[in-house]
């Protein structure tokens, strides 16, 4: 048997998109919610439409529902990383939690919004922590917690580099995500032990899709290394521009100081011939500056 990337857009979306009772699972596992806020049950509601980042309209996947408290989670995969995604995450939860108000609307009645946003590239330093979990804190009291807007980043490969050997449903459920990979032949046994997961296993599987949902799979890949080309060569783009302009600008600065040198030297010159009664327009004449600054001196 062969197993398809859950990551990709149409194994993601099979297994999170059309199975509220997996993406359930998923979100208990891997969102820090207290007992309390556990999701009981939950619906999907329709991905709206947010600014795209220019080249990277394709390498993000959502899947967004609500649960029976009113508390919406929005769940991105995201292929690609730059620095821009991080504001786009933060209006995408915004417009979620703004839209709650209607016409007579009690702000006391707004359910929080949780962004969960999993990565597979790496973006932030700390070499050991994968998992990022962002609240609306008090900067003198960490304990006190503004509800409303909450984030998680997972960084998929700093998670896959880790190794974990538990089976907590949290750490399956990102190596379900993190290990499996395009045509990859047999599995790890410890999917196959959970109920969740075995069946998100089998949704993956090559030959439960059609021919057609193959070459959208297929289709995805292509997008995605389009994509990645682009930012690679923008990326290049910009450090040799970088690296022209500076030495465009240490030339320049090395023009200016030696001009700077050049004129000290012509000027000590014409001091000196100065001092011995050489006329001023014989020494302009000799050193190139002006009767002006010559008189000057």
């Amino acid at each position: 048997m062969r197993y398809l990337d859950p990551k990709n857009d149409l194994t993601f979306k099979k297994v999170f998109g059309e199975h509220p009772h997996l993406l359930k699972s998923f979100l208990n596992a891997v969102m820090p919610l207290e007992e309390g806020k556990k999701i009981v049950s939950l619906e999907y509601l329709t991905a709206e439409l947010v600014p795209e980042i220019p080249m990277f309209a394709n390498s993000i996947v959502d899947v967004r529902c609500i649960d029976e408290k009113g508390q919406q989670f929005i769940v991105e995969m995201q292929m690609l990383w730059t620095d821009s995604f991080k504001s786009r995450v933060l209006f995408n939860a915004s417009k979620a939690y703004i839209k709650q108000v209607g016409r007579g609307f009690q702000y006391k009645g707004l359910q929080p919004v949780y962004s969960l946003n999993i990565i597979n590239e790496n973006f932030d330093d700390n070499p050991d922590r994968y998992l990022h979990y962002y609240q609306i804190i008090h900067t003198m009291d960490s304990e006190k917690v503004m509800e409303g807007l909450e984030f998680v980043f997972i960084e998929l490969p700093k998670f896959k580099a880790k190794k974990f050997t538990d089976k907590k449903l949290q750490v399956l459920w990102l190596r379900f995500l993190s290990e499996i990979n395009d045509l990859q032949e047999g599995i790890s046994p410890d999917f196959l032990d959970v109920p969740e997961i075995k069946e998100a296993t089998d949704l993956i599987l090559e030959s439960g899709l059609t021919k057609g949902e193959l070459e959208t799979y297929d289709r995805y890949w292509d997008i995605i290394s389009t994509e990645k080309t682009f930012l690679i060569d923008a990326f290049d783009k910009g450090i040799e521009q970088g690296i022209e302009q500076g030495i465009w600008k240490g030339i320049e600065q090395e023009k200016k100081e030696s001009d700077k040198k050049i004129k000290a030297e012509k000027l000590g010159i014409a001091s000196t011939l100065k001092r011995i009664g050489i006329l001023n327009s014989d020494i302009s004449v000799a050193t190139g500056l002006s009767e002006h600054e010559i008189e000057r001196l």
